[in-house]
């Protein structure tokens, strides 16, 4: 009787292993930089390198589009962003919904918070450029 019930137990230990080391998130950030411009429209891209404290990293390409009352022209140099909600280095990937209120001149720093599901992204970071406005759009994230 106690071999069933040792073995029934290592069967359920292993059956709900994977699940546990699903549900551990990941830390994982992501540095970047990337240069734009707006005139009602506001585009922007760039490049950069996510990197988890599992070990992983990829390379990414980055890109802002969306729309508002919004002018000027940015540059990006030293990006950070930090992720939350990653259990995989992956779930980094797709489009996040932002939206902004903006206002620089010559030297100036950004911040922003975005969302994609479950996932969330906070940037922050340094740069140079004039702007000026509110603005609403997307994120994105691709390798």
């Amino acid at each position: 009787m106690k071999v069933l019930t040792t073995l029934a137990a290592m069967l359920l230990a292993c059956a709900f292993a994977p699940q546990a080391q699903a549900a551990r998130l990941l830390d994982c950030e992501m540095r970047f930089s990337m240069s734009g411009w707006s005139a009602f429209y506001k585009t922007s891209s760039g490049t950069g390198t996510v990197s988890c404290n599992n070990g992983q990293r990829m390379q990414v390409k980055i890109a802002s589009k969306g729309g508002g009352i919004s002018f000027g022209k940015s540059r990006i140099v030293d990006g950070r962003g930090e992720f939350s909600g990653i259990q995989r280095i992956e779930d980094v990937l797709g489009t996040y919904v932002t939206a902004e209120a903006h206002a620089g001149a010559v030297k100036s720093t950004k911040a922003q918070v975005m969302t994609k599901g479950e996932v969330s992204l906070a940037l922050g970071g340094k740069g140079e450029g004039w702007d000026v406005g509110v603005a609403f759009g997307k994120f994105t994230i691709s390798r």
